[in-house]
């Protein structure tokens, strides 16, 4: 896995946009206190025949926590409804900054979604590039989605709680500083602040730069500062599973093995912990 596979320009998307099975998803997502409408966002602009993958209703329906990962049944079910196959090849974009996609990468990816790449500079680049917008909702034809479940690669609370005890694993937060020393309360408002016992700091902002990620050496002085070093099982964790996956993407470009990411995050910790 490299850079250059993962991250598409705005040109790539638009000389293979007749491709029949290349799919485009907005995975658009934002904290519940810029009070946007990702849904009505992308009916207002989207690039030509993408769908929403909605990130808030995509979940475990019985979760108590946002963004639990769904079951392998309830995500296909979703997916399929957006016309999406498991063999198809999947372009995702946002309209934030290398924020919400990656999410929605790591989820395709854990599903057995092989051709994944995400749109370097998001919509914002590809509409810089004088490209077609569309409007309107998107109606696909459904199709029927085979997942091939990565389970191994997600931490739930019992196995979290022993891999900290235990220091079995590194543990690295994509939160901000301020949030992970718990000098800001936590945006909501049931969440104690500070952050698992044993664990690193990296916002995932300090990884990403134009849309995509830092040069890799640089990235990798950013994980070693941290004391994230390789030859160690490594968890990503954030505040609700989101950004958790920018470091999940991250690590895996560098090279890291046996990789994973704790999905319920500091919500959930912070909650019962």
């Amino acid at each position: 896995m490299t850079p250059e596979e993962i991250f598409v320009t705005p040109q790539w998307l638009k000389e293979n946009l007749s491709q029949t099975n290349l799919k485009i998803v907005d995975g658009s997502w934002y904290m519940p206190a810029a009070k946007r409408n990702c849904g009505e966002e992308f009916e207002k602009v989207h690039i030509p025949g993408a769908v929403f993958f909605d990130q808030d209703k995509i979940v475990d329906p019985v979760s108590a926590f946002p963004h639990a990962v769904p079951s392998p049944d309830v995500f296909a079910k979703a997916v399929g409804k957006l016309g999406i196959a498991v063999d198809d090849e999947i372009v995702i974009y946002e309209t934030g900054d290398l924020f919400a996609a990656p999410r929605v990468w790591w989820l395709f990816h854990i599903m057995g979604v092989k051709k994944l790449h995400i749109l370097r500079g998001g919509i914002s680049a590809w509409q810089a590039a004088r490209f077609a917008t569309e409007s309107g909702a998107a109606l696909p034809e459904p199709v029927v989605f085979k997942p091939a479940y990565a389970a191994e690669k997600v931490v739930f609370i019992e196995e979290m709680v022993l891999i900290a005890k235990h220091k079995a694993a590194h543990i690295v937060d994509a939160r901000s500083a301020e949030r992970f020393t718990g000098a800001v309360p936590e945006p909501r408002s049931n969440v104690r602040s500070g952050s698992i016992p044993g664990s690193g700091n990296v916002p995932f902002g300090s990884l990403v730069a134009d849309g995509a990620f830092k040069p890799l050496e640089m990235m990798q002085v950013i994980f070693e500062a941290q004391g994230i070093k390789k030859g160690k099982p490594v968890v990503t964790t954030c505040g609700s599973g989101v950004t958790a996956a920018v470091l999940f993407l991250a690590l895996n470009l560098l090279g890291y093995e046996n990789v994973r990411l704790y999905d319920g995050s500091w919500t959930e910790w912070g909650t019962v912990t």
